[in-house]
């Protein structure tokens, strides 16, 4: 099984699912995603915005593949390119920090590690371009056998599909910068998003002495 991630140019955001290719949540402030959909100028909106932000900012997202087929995408860029941002209760995301808007692995992917690795090719994207952290604005699951709590901000339009589980962000490595019990805003310092790979090197490092990983598994290997 080969996996390849990519970045969002116009040419792959046609890979997109197509719920998402049509979806402006994040792109477009709510009355101008609301006139797009009606209009059913949805999927020129966004490639409006996608070339826009490639052309003046640089690459703002990032697809997987498995074998070829499309597995998930994320969609990241600084805030002043996100109207949507600004409707949430815990803005505005800091100012040394890009967004990560949207992410999402086909279900047929899910439980591979697809979403990590979305992520830590984000953050190896960003570090590289200078910037210091990735914030995101994650979606509190409602409490086992309630209702969600009102708080102020409740009720986003397309929230359940756009905005993604405060859980997979605190489980791919950010941490609760503002708490909310709706919309917490999370946020994963850059340098301790690449040091992952290398401190749990290191922590093998030290429970088995001199021996590398890759020694261990080198018997394994084919020749």
């Amino acid at each position: 099984m080969s996996r390849r991630l990519v970045n969002l140019t116009l040419d792959t955001l046609e890979d997109l699912p197509s719920r998402c290719r049509g979806c402006v949540f994040w792109e477009l402030d709510p009355v101008a995603a609301d006139r797009a959909a009606r209009a059913g100028d949805a999927e020129l909106s966004k490639e409006a915005w996608t070339s826009q932000t490639l052309l003046e900012w640089g690459s703002c997202g990032k697809l997987i593949y498995v074998d070829e087929a499309p597995a998930g995408y994320v969609l990241f860029a600084p805030p002043a390119y996100v109207p949507r941002s600004i409707a949430f209760p815990t803005s505005p995301v800091s100012p040394d920090a890009v967004l990560l808007m949207a992410a999402y692995v086909v279900p047929d992917f899910a439980g591979g590690g697809l979403g990590r690795m979305l992520v830590q090719g984000v953050a190896r994207d960003l570090t590289r371009r200078g910037i210091k952290a990735i914030e995101a604005f994650g979606r509190e699951q409602a409490p086992a056998g309630g209702e969600q709590p009102a708080a102020s901000g409740a009720g986003l339009p397309g929230e359940q599909r756009c905005v993604v589980p405060a859980d997979f962000f605190r489980s791919v490595g950010f941490k609760t910068v503002r708490p909310h019990p709706r919309f917490p805003r999370l946020r994963m310092e850059l340098r301790t998003a690449l040091s992952w790979k290398s401190d749990v090197e290191a922590a093998l490092d030290k429970l088995l002495g001199s021996m590398r990983p890759e020694a261990l598994l080198h018997p394994a290997l084919p020749h």
